[in-house]
């Protein structure tokens, strides 16, 4: 994906990127020029002519689709330099690409993902961080993550809901230059709860917190009903989507923006960004990858890291 992206660079508008790992393994899977470099700064003159890549380890004998713990450890390195590079500012952005956690929790990675990771690394707490799934015309935010459906209810509390709101609003100003984010909310329940006939959620949690938080000069609407609220009509309302669960709020973002949808971490004092899927070694070095979120997810770390640069020093 990563190769597949540097070939459309001039078609694609990209700016100029770097891989940090092991040319072993671009090579396993591309025939195209890949040029080792010795520092950040070097990119800037291969870039054009070839793929730059920071060694950071021998991966081994690399066969595609087959992870090994060889492999684990070196993208346990690289996540490590890269976050590194990118807090240390010899980098202005970082993308990562979908790891095995079976494999990384084999070698020592004690995180639940690349998200917490990189929020240790940079002195932020798992609570301060949001995830945001956005695409061209749909940006969520689940504000439960990867818990079993049956205890989503006792994990949604007023706190978590206000705390996530801020944050989006925050990241929506400083990540996606938005003055004035619009926000919506979607009900936990069929029909929002219907005041309370398919649930009480809506009536006892998430309307009060929306109501103070619109006390406090936040612009949020709902609780909606989910099964409306990602229409056409509906996503020209809102800048971001709050969701009170992990599908609730993936499913309408693969089901519009599968190839082109990005995993972007709000809180941070760096900008990250992923593409939105996962490793799909059942088709890799098959030259099947779509490299769309790839490309989508370069392109939002230069947008975003521009808009945090000018929200840090306005003119």
């Amino acid at each position: 994906m990563i190769a597949k992206a540097w070939d459309l660079r001039v078609t694609e508008g990209l700016p100029c990127f770097f891989v940090v790992g092991d040319v072993g393994a671009i090579r396993a899977v591309w025939d195209g020029p890949v040029e080792v470099i010795d520092e950040p700064t070097a990119a800037l003159r291969v870039f054009d002519h070839a793929l730059p890549c920071l060694q950071i380890a021998d991966a081994g004998d690399v066969v595609p689709g087959l992870p090994t713990l060889d492999g684990a450890r070196l993208a346990f390195q690289s996540l490590e330099a890269a976050t590194g590079l990118v807090r240390a500012e010899s980098a202005s952005a970082l993308v990562t690409a979908p790891v095995s956690k079976a494999q990384l929790a084999q070698v020592g990675f004690t995180h639940p993902g690349q998200t917490e990771f990189v929020a240790e690394r940079c002195g932020v707490g798992r609570d301060n961080i949001v995830m945001m799934l956005a695409g061209p015309s749909l940006r969520v935010v689940p504000l439960t993550i990867h818990v079993p459906f049956a205890a989503v209810p006792q994990a949604l509390t007023a706190a978590l809901i206000r705390s996530r709101a801020l944050a989006t609003v925050r990241g929506l100003k400083r990540l996606f230059g938005i003055e004035n984010p619009r926000l919506a909310m979607a009900g936990l329940n069929p029909h929002a709860g219907e005041n309370g006939l398919l649930g009480d959620e809506e009536v006892t949690l998430i309307e009060p917190v929306l109501a103070q938080l619109r006390e406090d000069g936040i612009d949020i609407t709902g609780p909606h009903a989910a099964d409306a609220l990602f229409s056409p009509r509906a996503r020209a309302t809102y800048d971001a989507a709050l969701c009170c669960y992990h599908d609730q709020a993936l499913i309408p973002i693969k089901t519009l923006h599968f190839d082109d949808g990005v995993n972007m971490t709000l809180g941070l004092p760096i900008v990250r960004t992923s593409p939105d899927h996962g490793t799909a070694f059942g088709i890799a070095g098959t030259g099947h990858a779509h490299p769309g979120a790839m490309i989508a997810a370069i392109k939002m770390a230069r947008d975003a890291e521009i808009n945090r640069r000018a929200w840090a020093d306005p003119v």
